[in-house]
């Protein structure tokens, strides 16, 4: 920081720019011009730009958990009857994996999915903020999507009839009937590498086209070659969907399922293949929709007395510490800004114990500030220059700063648990605490340290 002209335009910079993306949705401006009234609205910006085809899409909104817009809890029970036990956990975790894969491509925000083990007891937890279809999201979880592909093999058997029925003559007896079975093919869903939903060129209905992998595309060629004018069932859980017949080989390892889908109906089953079969059976054991009213009017009061904290921080500032309080208080609204525009950029998820660790954080913001003063007044009674003192009383409170705010931040780490080590935390609100507690020390930091003395070197250089 040897030019702090060229550090404070950044931080102006910075900051302007993090106020334009914290802006709410919508925020109603009216003002008085020369006699006139110039009424619009601000809001945060939306990133929509298509480049080299791709299209790139971000829209900065503080995203709410399920205690604070409400949702719904789903609590699934896992059969492991049989999976071995030794297995188990690993077979829980799967199927964890794979709900939150379905749940992500459905598009749900900001959802948490996490397991419970007591004894022999394997559920898991399924939390979906601001849904607006409860059923259709249950079935999307708890469906298992096995695909199958089965031959449909033709057996002649000798025709049954019953006693009570009259033949009308010899000729019209039917002597044998077909008996439908389908034959395993080896070819499953497991060959599966993507399937994407795509309308038919000929009638425009929806459609899911299935693409294999190296293995299911070898299986698939073998497969319609040596059974070219034979019928192929495509079975879907249990169920046969359709049953085309073979025209020819088909060696580039698509398929095509088709069966008067509606758009929803494709789309859901796409997004089942492509998150797999789950690998163990689950019900349904429990059901909660939550209300988001009693979130709201927490969020009020959090927000209020969030607001009230921080003027009462920056008065004690300004009293205590004057002018220098009265810069660190400035330092402390920049943090506020910075703070609120990180969570729309990164999505941090708002719950209430998130907000907590939001306010805990503001009264972290301004230790660093206080050491640094302390550490000035000591140098100032040893009668040095103000700018000497300035920079002794940082460089020398630094170490205690570190220390300090690196054991808040292994402590929000172990509370986020990013490696999802099964001896850690690894519920959701938790760790929502523990990413706006983390996020929180790192902005104080440069706040706190970086903002302020900024501050202090443009604007106290000539002070004594």
């Amino acid at each position: 920081m040897k030019n702090p002209v060229k550090v404070f335009i950044f931080i102006i910079f910075l900051t302007f720019l993090a106020g334009f993306v914290a802006l709410p949705e919508s925020w109603p401006v009216s003002l008085n011009v020369f006699g006139r009234n110039l009424s619009f609205n601000l809001s945060a910006p939306i990133i929509d730009f298509n480049f080299f085809g791709k299209q790139y899409y971000k829209k900065f909104e503080l995203k709410k958990g399920l205690d604070v817009q409400g949702g719904i809890q789903v609590v699934l029970q896992a059969d492991m009857s049989q999976i071995e036990e030794a297995d188990r956990v690993t077979a829980l975790e799967s199927a964890k994996e794979i709900i939150l894969r379905r749940v992500d491509l459905y598009g749900l925000a900001e959802p948490v999915v996490k397991t419970l083990i007591t004894e022999n007891d394997y559920r898991i937890v399924v939390e979906l903020p601001g849904l607006n279809d409860p059923q259709q999201a249950l079935e999307l979880v708890g469906q298992t999507a096995l695909l199958e592909f089965q031959l449909v093999r033709y057996i002649e058997v000798p025709a049954l009839v019953e006693p009570n029925f009259e033949v009308a003559s010899d000729e019209a007896q039917p002597q044998t009937v077909s008996s439908v079975t389908l034959e395993p093919t080896g070819l499953s869903g497991s060959q599966l590498k993507r399937s994407n939903m795509q309308f038919d060129q000929t009638t425009g209905e929806p459609t899911v086209l299935l693409q294999f992998n190296d293995e299911g595309r070898e299986l698939f060629a073998n497969l319609t070659t040596e059974n070219t004018g034979e019928s192929l069932a495509i079975v879907i859980d249990k169920q046969v969907l359709m049953a085309p017949v073979i025209q020819s080989p088909i060696i580039n390892g698509q398929a095509t399922i088709t069966g008067k889908f509606s758009l929803e109906e494709a789309q859901k089953l796409s997004i089942q293949l492509n998150a797999g079969a789950l690998p163990v059976p689950i019900t349904v054991l429990e059901q909660r929709n939550i209300d988001a009213t009693l979130g709201a009017e927490s969020i009020q009061k959090s927000t209020f007395a969030g607001l009230v904290g921080i003027a009462l921080v920056m008065l004690f500032m300004i009293i205590y510490y004057g002018v220098k309080g009265f810069l660190a208080s400035i330092a402390l609204i920049i943090y506020a800004i910075l703070t609120l525009a990180t969570y729309k950029i990164i999505g941090v998820t708002m719950t209430l114990p998130g907000v907590a660790g939001l306010l805990l954080s503001v009264g972290m913001a301004v230790d660093s500030n206080i050491l640094i003063f302390e550490r000035m007044k000591e140098e100032l009674r040893l009668e040095k220059p103000f700018a000497v003192a300035l920079e002794l009383g940082f460089g020398r409170a630094w170490d205690s700063i570190k220390d300090a705010n690196l054991a808040t931040i292994i402590t929000a780490l172990i509370l986020i648990n990013p490696m999802d080590l099964s001896f850690l935390n690894s519920g959701g609100m938790v760790r929502g605490f523990g990413i706006t507690l983390l996020i929180g020390v790192l902005l104080s930091l440069f706040t706190g340290v970086v903002v302020t003395r900024t501050l202090m070197r443009l604007f106290l250089k000539g002070a004594k």
